[in-house]
């Protein structure tokens, strides 16, 4: 009987290589999942809006020039003062569409057919601005026209003469307006009339 004893060494050596052999992930070791969830980028849904603050807006067109075809003149109230008559003239838009006016009339006392200009045409008054006014279809503008008395000044400078109508030149125009009215003008170089800027409504 051959009896063979190999050395502790050599077996435990043999049971180190069959420990690594077996090596490997065991089975109970936990695993971990992580779940991802997508969410659209905010940017991609936003929406842009300006701030009312921000916002501008165009500026509206003035209307054009009333012009003399498409308005119409009339005497409007008036009062006496000492030594002169105020009263009003008033302009209507005969129009279908807005005008402006903007500044003084020209103003002149007239007779005659045709009609003819008697005396100095209208001073501007200077305690009046200029306004721009807008006269929608059928509104109404006014200026304030002062006439001076012309018995207030001597006969052979004043030279008097009867009038019966006004001639009226409405802002930034020529053609006049002739208007029904009786008054007395100085057919010398004596001013009678001055006029204000006209202003918004019929002076009523």
């Amino acid at each position: 009987m051959i009896n063979r004893t190999f050395p502790a060494a050599v077996l435990a050596a043999s049971g180190l290589a069959l420990a690594a052999c077996g090596g490997g992930t065991p089975a109970n070791r936990p695993t971990t999942t992580v779940t991802v969830t997508a969410t659209p980028s905010q940017s991609a849904s936003a929406t842009t809006t300006t701030p009312a603050s921000q916002q501008t807006s165009q500026p509206t067109a003035a209307a054009p020039g009333c012009l003399t075809r498409y308005l119409n003149g009339s005497v409007g109230l008036s009062q006496g003062t000492a030594g002169a008559i105020q009263l009003a003239i008033v302009f209507k838009n005969l129009n279908n569409v807005p005008c402006t006016l903007y500044g003084f009339p020209g103003v002149s006392l007239a007779t005659g057919t045709p009609v003819t200009d008697v005396g100095q045409p209208s001073s501007e008054n200077p305690t009046t601005a200029r306004e721009l006014v807008t006269l929608a279809p059928g509104g109404y503008a006014n200026a304030t026209l002062q006439i001076e008395d012309a018995g207030n000044f001597p006969a052979a400078s004043c030279n008097p003469v009867a009038t019966n109508w006004m001639a009226v030149i409405p802002p930034n125009q020529v053609v006049p307006l002739y208007i029904p009215y009786n008054s007395t003008a100085c057919q010398g170089p004596t001013k009678l009339l001055t006029v204000t800027a006209v202003r918004p409504g019929n002076g009523g």
